[in-house]
């Protein structure tokens, strides 16, 4: 279901990795985005007339920037850490402890916010996989935050952008595989510029709830905001 627009400013976490700034570089490019305020804990690298940075190293207590915090309707949650090498301990309290905080806050500072979150193709907190499991129990919690739109988003492959500098040094090597794997199994396979777009046209629609697979993913790209 659509509703009417409104100025959009939106808060965008883990811009200095390959996802966050995907999406950055896509809402920096979108009229209908009418201000971006990132947080991180080292500069991300952009400069736009429309761009606020917040270098700020502790996720966990934002007190010293909550009066910065205030007067944005969305927040896209990039932010995360790799499961690979990570004890359940530290994997737990950087997926869902810190992800809960900044959820927790924002939702107390700006009423009908919405929010995304970017987990992963194959989260299912009834998963055997630690990691699958955390993360399954993060979309969950952040569904009964009293936000006014939740939205989990599951992509699995990511083809960045052109010309983006934070993106895996692997995937120059591995693009070649996604016109196929999309061909194969489009729901495992979507876009940067996809994913990105998606996120912003959440913006357009009212009360949603969600858990976005890959294919859901590519359909709400190309909805209009």
């Amino acid at each position: 279901m659509g509703k009417s627009r409104s100025e959009n400013n939106v808060i965008i976490t883990g811009t200095t990795g390959m996802v966050g700034e995907g999406v950055l570089m896509r809402c920096l490019n979108n009229p209908e985005i009418n201000s971006v305020l990132v947080i991180n804990r080292k500069p991300c690298g952009y400069i736009h007339a429309k761009l606020k940075e917040i270098i700020h190293q502790d996720f966990f207590d934002f007190a010293t920037i909550e009066n910065q915090l205030t007067g944005y309707n969305a927040c896209f949650f990039c932010l995360g850490i790799t499961s690979v090498g990570a004890d359940e301990e530290t994997y737990y309290k950087m997926t869902y402890t810190l992800t809960m905080h900044v959820a927790k806050t924002l939702v107390k500072l700006n009423e009908a916010m919405t929010f995304c979150y970017v987990s992963g193709s194959g989260t299912n907190e009834n998963s055997r996989l630690k990691w699958a499991q955390v993360k399954g129990k993060t979309e969950s919690d952040l569904m009964k935050l009293p936000f006014e739109q939740v939205y989990n988003f599951r992509p699995g492959f990511i083809k960045p952008l052109q010309n983006q500098k934070h993106a895996h040094k692997f995937y120059k090597y591995i693009n070649w595989l996604f016109p196929i794997g999309r061909t194969i199994y489009s729901s495992g396979f979507c876009t940067m510029q996809e994913l990105a777009d998606a996120m912003i046209n959440t913006l357009s629609h009212t009360n949603g709830r969600k858990i976005l697979e890959g294919n859901d993913i590519i359909a709400l790209a190309s909805e209009p905001i």
